[in-house]
Formats: C-alpha cells, sequence, structure tokens
C-alpha cells in the first residue's frame, strides 16, 4: 500500500509558513518505514517569532468574555468530532497505533475541548473578609500570560488538546512544539483551530527536529510565563530547572513505572484479563502502562495461565489490519531498549512464557516491532523491574507477604500510576491512600477522564492536567485590598 504523502507547515501569527531557513525534515510511517511527509526544520528564531506573535495577541485574547473562549472551544470540539476518522486514519499512519485505538484517542482529544468549554464559564474570583471593618478584599483569578508547550508523540493528539484547552479557556495564548516523530497530527489539530477563527497569533506551532534550541528559548524568553511539558523524566527536569531557575510557571508530565497489585482475595483470572487490556495499549508506549505486575503467590497460576491465553492472542502488526492489537515501536531505539530488558531479564533467570524477540520476518521487517511478551519470575536486579519499559512486555512478579507489597510498590522513584485488583472495601482504600502515585485504579484499568486530574508524584512530574485543577495551572491569583 502507497503512503499518501502530507505536507506540513508551521503556524505563526495565523499564518501557515516555513522555518525561517527553509529546512524541512521527513516524517516516516513506524510500521512500514515509508518517508509519508516532511515538514519545517525549525530553530531558535521561528520560536522567537511565534513567541512575539502569542504575545501581542495576549492582551486582546485575555481581555475576551469567558463566552466568546467557550464558543470557541465548542467549535473546535465540533470541528474535531466531524474529523475524527480523517484524524484517527493519519494517527494510524503517522503513530503506528490500532486505527480502533486512534478512534479511541481522537473522542478523548475532543472530550477536552468541550470540558475546558465548560470551565471556561466557571473560573470565578471571592470577596473575603478583613479583621477591619473598613477593608474589603477581592480576589481574581486572571490568565497566566503566553504559555510554552512541548507535547510528545504516544498521543499525539489528546496530549495536544490536553494541554491548549485549558490554557485558551484561561485567556492564555500558546506556542506548541510537538514530537519530532508526530508533527502531521499537530498540524491537523492546528487546522482545525484556524478554521474556527481563532485570532492570529493566539495559538502557535513550531516544528523541529532537533528540539534543543526551541527549548532554551522556551525556557529563558521572558515573554513566556508558563512551560508545560509532557515526556521523559531526563528532559523534564533539565527544562522545568532552567524554567524554573527564571521564575517561569511550570508543569511536568513524565515517566511512570507503575505497579499492578494482585491482593490475595481478588479474581485472579477477572485481574489478568484487565492487565493484559491495559498492558498491550499503544504497544505498552504509555506512561500509566503497569510496568510491574504483583501476584499473590497462591494466585500466581491461575494469574500467569490467563495472561499466557491473553497475550498470545495479541496481533502484532500495521494498525491498518483487522484484528491488530500492538502496532510498531516509534522507532529502533525503544526496540533496543525492550529487547535489552528482555535479554537482561532472562539472562538473570526470568521466563519468557510468550514472545521475547523482536519480529523480523515480512511484513515486520521494514517496521520497528517487538513481539507481545509475558515474563515470569521476574525479581529486583533486573533491569525491567527498575525501568520503565514503554514497550509490548508484562512482566510478573510474585509476591509472598500481603502487608509488604505496598512497599514494594512505592520502592520506585516514579509515582504516576498504580493499579489495585481486591473485593475488599478495606483493603482497596489502604491501598488507595498507601500508594505514593497520583493515579489509582481500584478494578479499573482506565482510571482517566477530562474531568478527572492527571499527574504524578515524585520523578512523574509536578502539576495536574484534566479538571478543574488543570484550568488552575494557567491562572494567577491577584488579590485586591479596598479601604473603605
Amino acid at each position: 500500500m502507497r503512503a499518501e504523502q502530507y505536507r506540513g507547515r508551521m503556524f505563526i501569527d495565523g499564518q501557515w509558513t516555513d522555518s525561517r531557513s527553509g529546512g524541512t525534515f521527513e516524517v516516516t510511517d513506524p510500521a512500514t518505514g515509508e518517508v509519508i511527509g516532511e515538514v519545517p526544520d525549525g530553530g531558535a528564531d521561528d520560536a522567537r517569532d511565534a513567541i512575539a506573535a502569542a504575545d501581542a495577541a495576549f492582551r486582546a485574547w485575555s481581555s475576551t468574555t469567558a463566552t466568546a473562549r467557550a464558543d470557541l472551544l465548542y467549535a473546535a470540539w465540533r470541528r474535531m468530532t466531524e474529523r475524527s476518522d480523517e484524524l484517527a486514519e493519519l494517527m494510524t499512519r503517522e503513530q503506528g497505533k490500532p486505527l480502533k485505538a486512534s478512534k479511541a484517542e481522537v473522542k478523548y482529544a475532543a472530550d477536552f475541548l468541550r470540558f475546558y468549554a465548560e470551565e471556561a464559564t466557571r473560573v470565578t474570583g471571592e470577596w473575603l473578609p478583613s479583621s477591619r471593618p473598613d477593608q474589603r478584599f477581592l480576589v481574581l483569578r486572571q490568565p497566566v500570560g503566553v504559555v510554552a508547550m512541548v507535547t510528545p508523540w504516544n498521543y499525539p493528539i489528546s496530549m495536544l488538546t490536553r494541554k491548549m484547552a485549558p490554557a485558551l479557556a484561561a485567556g492564555c495564548t500558546l506556542v506548541l512544539k510537538p514530537a519530532e516523530a508526530t508533527p502531521l497530527c499537530a498540524r491537523a489539530v492546528f487546522e482545525i483551530f484556524e478554521e474556527v477563527d481563532t485570532p492570529a497569533g493566539v495559538v502557535n506551532l513550531v516544528t523541529a527536529l532537533d528540539p534543543k534550541p526551541i527549548g532554551d528559548v522556551f525556557t529563558t524568553d521572558d515573554r513566556v510565563r508558563k512551560l508545560t511539558f509532557t515526556g521523559s523524566t531526563a528532559v523534564g527536569r533539565h527544562l522545568a530547572g532552567v524554567a524554573a531557575g527564571n521564575l517561569k510557571r511550570v508543569s511536568v508530565e513524565l515517566g511512570g513505572h507503575a505497579p499492578f497489585i494482585v491482593f490475595p482475595d481478588a479474581d485472579p483470572v477477572r485481574a489478568a484479563k484487565g492487565a493484559a487490556a491495559l498492558k498491550f495499549l499503544n504497544a505498552g508506549q504509555a506512561c500509566i502502562s503497569p510496568n510491574r505486575l504483583y501476584v499473590s503467590a497462591e494466585h500466581e497460576d491461575a494469574f500467569v495461565s490467563t495472561l499466557v491465553e491473553r497475550v498470545s492472542r495479541v496481533k502484532a502488526g500495521n494498525g491498518f489490519d483487522d484484528g491488530v492489537g500492538v502496532g510498531p515501536l516509534v522507532n529502533e531505539a525503544a526496540v533496543a531498549k525492550v529487547a535489552d530488558q528482555v535479554s537482561d531479564a532472562v539472562g538473570k533467570g526470568a521466563s519468557a512464557l510468550v514472545g521475547g524477540d523482536r519480529l523480523r520476518e515480512a511484513p515486520f521487517d521494514r517496521g520497528h516491532f517487538y513481539a507481545p511478551t509475558l515474563l515470569s519470575g521476574v525479581a529486583d536486579g533486573m533491569k525491567i523491574y527498575r525501568e520503565e519499559t514503554f514497550g509490548p512486555v508484562a512482566p510478573v512478579i510474585r509476591y509472598d507477604d500481603v502487608d509488604h507489597v505496598l512497599d514494594l510498590a512505592n520502592d520506585t522513584n516514579f509515582g504516576l500510576a498504580a493499579y489495585v485488583y481486591t473485593t475488599s472495601l478495606s483493603t482497596a482504600i489502604r491501598a488507595f491512600e498507601g500508594l505514593r502515585f497520583g493515579i489509582v485504579g481500584v478494578n479499573d484499568v482506565n482510571p482517566t477522564s477530562a474531568s478527572a486530574p492527571f499527574g504524578g508524584m515524585k520523578d512523574s512530574g509536578i502539576g495536574r492536567e484534566g479538571s478543574h485543577d488543570g484550568i488552575a495551572e494557567y491562572l494567577e491569583t491577584k488579590t485586591g485590598g479596598f479601604a473603605l
């Protein structure tokens, strides 16, 4: 099948434009290796142009009524919904996930537009009392200013709207740099905002093969008042450090190493079905993907046998093919990382009950595919026990002491998501309170929604996206004291 060719451009001050240098870079299909398009290779000067446009547009946009901002987001939601099939097909072509998963992501992305259209009208202030009879206090919440955004490749549309929607609802203007692997999806999102007549300069898009010059501008330019980033912990730590050193507001959503705990009172078959459904979503390339599956000794056989059955049925392949559950990984480095973790675990005593190898034969030979894999006998001392995998590998860890399993789960520098299976309300509450993670799914493998806070603790990030907490990240609090 011949890949359709896409021509991307940057969007600055309401105009589609090339980079100042005139340079471009190619975008490839990770399933086939085919070039599917090209986009401008922007640099520091392009980022400054976009920031200047956002800064010039801020006063007018921040002065619009909440209803006007809500109307624009509602219009974008309707347009994204109308174009959902087209967007999903582009996502599968550019990112590789199965078409069914791409359609689900587009809906999720649209949900943020609708939710924050509603939240735009709920930003309020308050009157506060004073100890002095001749004094009153008024508190306002106003937009922080120009926001610089850096988004990832694994969810190339929903991660844009999860940032853009609350920023626009709050009255901020923005400059966004998408992942270099998925700039075409970003361009499609900006087309939607152009189609709904977003004022010039309010939303700006800069694409680049080398993200460093863009990041340097985002973190040091005085006109940028907030940085929001989703990606690796190493990059997020660096960007947050530089931005904080320049006294910018920062929110970062970083890596994860999610535990999945099956308590002795749980149904191991039900838990295994949930683990299999979640682990191989997006080929395991999700920050909330379960990376450590803890099962009690008495349930190990039933849990593992159910996983063997389920994982063996997961079909890898091109996301456009019927029945495919796992698409390609993003690039060769991702495949190498997964292969290294599996090799290390097997070499140290783990068993690959399903998979365990790169898929090399046709039709996989031109893409970045790794077989859906199930490991048993995983223990501390193996790389996969400590490192985030970001691939289609489910590592099972047996535990004997139920009183110690929360300590095992918490023994990580990450703190994004965790999962618990139990039939006991008291166990559920104790686990929910005791796990040091920002999101906990209790008998639930999809604890996310536009209306729920999303974010982590420790090395998994700072701040929250989604819910009313998400719009608060883009608001400053101003206090006025009035003497009567």
